[in-house]
């Protein structure tokens, strides 16, 4: 019973996904997101961003920001995108990507990225995630990921429902650390490499992305967490990472 349960679900959600490919990489992707959702809950959420943070009075630094975005985004190759890319306070070190183009810079992230061509390394990578959707592929990862449960709960619920609790620590602990934060490096891995792609079509030098890279590593001083317990990868699986696509542009 278990098992066609698990199986109807999963054929449910199927039946309204769209397969598409990843900008690149050309990866194989499963999205449950359409892209109407999607686009309206990027500028639903970047107007919510912008109100609850501060925006930077740098008018220099903003300007920097919006030129490097602006140069990286015309070569994305997304016209239904309306890009956008703001600057706010805030001391940590980094930016994040919302659907549809929406791009926020941290003033923190000044600390490593010192030249335009740093700058280009983080803003891209946040492009190369836009454009890849990794947004979507996540919550429709998360949505099929439930649904299992619920399944699963169902089926435990009538058969043995002392195994639940059990069940659903140990489902998500499974889900965690075996799916989603796996899946999560691997986009961080594919952002990056998307993000070198668009640099070199832009016109930056894509060497700035390994010293970027390596500032970042030298200011962690070795303080972040493991790989397998953490949404990105660690610092030395990125820049060797890094360093075989950049060879790769160069060998061709």
């Amino acid at each position: 019973m278990k098992k066609y349960l698990v199986l109807l679900v999963v054929l449910f959600l199927l039946g309204g996904c769209a397969i598409s490919k990843t900008p690149v990489t050309n990866r194989t992707q499963l999205i449950l997101i359409s892209s109407e959702q999607e686009l309206a809950l990027g500028e639903q959420s970047f107007k919510q961003t912008l109100q609850e943070m501060k925006i930077s009075n740098d008018l220099s630094q903003t300007k920097r920001v919006e030129d490097i975005g602006k140069r990286l985004a015309s070569v994305a190759q997304r016209d239904d995108f309306k890009w956008e890319f703001a600057l706010v306070e805030n001391d940590q070190v980094n930016a994040f990507c919302l659907p549809g183009g929406k791009i926020v810079v941290y003033t923190g992230i000044f600390k490593v990225a010192k030249s335009d061509g740093a700058l280009a390394t983080v803003i891209s990578h946040e492009i190369g995630h836009a454009i890849a959707r990794h947004g979507a592929e996540r919550m429709s990862l998360g949505l099929v990921s439930s649904a299992i449960q619920v399944a699963a709960n169902v089926a435990l619920a009538t058969s043995h429902p002392e195994s639940l609790q059990t069940f659903n620590i140990a489902y998500g602990l499974g889900a965690n650390y075996g799916v989603i934060l796996p899946y999560s490096r691997m986009q961080e891995f594919e952002a990056d490499q998307i993000g070198v792609d668009l640099m070199h079509k832009a016109g930056f030098n894509i060497d700035e992305a390994l010293i970027f890279w390596n500032d970042m590593k030298k200011l962690s001083s070795g303080k972040s967490v493991p790989a397998f317990a953490s949404t990105h990868p660690s610092d030395e699986a990125r820049i060797s990472n890094l360093y075989k696509v950049i060879q790769g542009y160069k060998n061709k």
